[in-house]
């Protein structure tokens, strides 16, 4: 994918803020390693506070600086964090898959989100650990349909293999730069005489449906 970075002397049309939240331990820091530097370090410490890494990338011939904010997910340090999710245009909920609890805490964690985020927010809930496939917990089919549910994108990855990672964050951040580029359009569509739109507050903006979240998205194919 030799197209898929952009120059870094190119002028940044888009930033996009992306949230990465979910308990601890489930491989937020790893996932946002692999993604921004394509790293994976075995001796991962928990993340203390929030942290941020940024990585810039083409889409649609456009230069676009994705934001990663890897958000710790220790009870602790809630109250920190949540303010981290203002601003934020898509968000990776993710779980271990070899750890039932993490999964049953997503809906905690969505509605948390939800209730500091914008509404039109991108959402791809991750499973993260797939390579650890004899200690799975969480049945594909049981996240699935909680996505389903939910109206959320949905993706089992390895952050260690590097498996679906690359996908999950482009995956989200294409889904943003539809969603953007397509209020910025009917914005500019609706300009009164004079070149002011009134369009910029209230637009409604079709978030992904749901034939766009069935897509089974299961670890190296399953």
């Amino acid at each position: 994918m030799s197209n898929l970075y952009g120059d870094y002397n190119q002028k940044i049309d888009y930033v996009f803020k992306v949230v990465l939240i979910g308990d601890s331990a489930v491989g937020k820091s790893q996932l946002l390693a692999r993604f921004a530097r394509n790293e994976f370090s075995v001796d991962s410490k928990a993340t203390i506070g929030v942290e941020f890494q940024t990585k810039t990338l083409a889409i649609d011939n456009k230069t676009v600086k994705a934001q990663i904010w890897d958000t710790a997910g220790q009870e602790r340090y809630r109250a920190v964090t949540s303010a981290y999710y203002r601003g934020a245009v898509g968000a990776m909920l993710v779980y271990d898959m070899t750890k039932r609890q993490s999964f049953d805490h997503m809906a905690r964690w969505l509605e948390e989100l939800r209730g500091h985020a914008d509404k039109n927010i991108v959402i791809m809930l991750i499973g993260n650990k797939c390579d650890l496939t004899s200690l799975r917990a969480v049945p594909t089919e049981d996240a699935q349909e909680f996505a389903q549910r939910e109206n959320l994108f949905f993706m089992e990855t390895s952050a260690l293999q590097s498996t679906n990672v690359e996908t999950a964050f482009l995956t989200v951040l294409t889904e943003i730069y539809r969603i953007i580029s397509k209020k910025t359009l009917t914005a500019n569509d609706d300009l009164d005489p004079n070149g002011h739109s009134g369009l910029l507050k209230g637009t409604r903006i079709i978030v992904p449906s749901q034939e766009q979240t069935e897509r089974k998205g299961g670890c190296c194919g399953s």
